[in-house]
């Protein structure tokens, strides 16, 4: 499974129980590996730079650590990934999502998010 960029920071910042439900959270600790794209680095750093997200320590280090803290795999954008992006439906128009949604229908993953417009592009959706 992947996590979304939202609900990323939700487990980072210890709002995941009051964004996603005990049946969510209880999927996520049940399963195996629980995975963030690479690209989700990058829409945090973003997010950084235009202020709209405080972080007490740079967009890497903030990463890192939370990958580490909370036993997720990182997904890099392989070139396949990045191809299939290009070819997706213009549902969705956030690029950064359109990255994450490739990954899960070139891996086969379902995502926790809560944008029902994932589910447009036959992604299978935990929220």
């Amino acid at each position: 499974m992947i996590l979304d960029t939202c609900a990323l920071l939700w487990i980072a910042e210890g709002e995941s129980e009051n964004r996603l439900s005990a049946q969510v959270l209880n999927h996520i600790n049940k399963s195996p590996v629980v995975y963030v794209s690479a690209i989700s680095g990058f829409e945090i750093g973003l997010k950084a730079k235009a202020g709209k997200l405080k972080l007490p320590v740079t967009p890497a280090e903030w990463f890192d650590a939370v990958l580490n803290f909370h036993h997720l795999q990182h997904i890099d954008l392989s070139h396949s990934i990045c191809l299939r992006a290009t070819e997706l439906p213009k549902i969705h128009k956030d690029p950064c999502d359109r990255f994450i949604i490739a990954t899960a229908l070139t891996l086969d993953m379902p995502v926790v998010t809560s944008d029902s417009r994932f589910k447009e592009y036959g992604v299978d959706v935990v929220f």
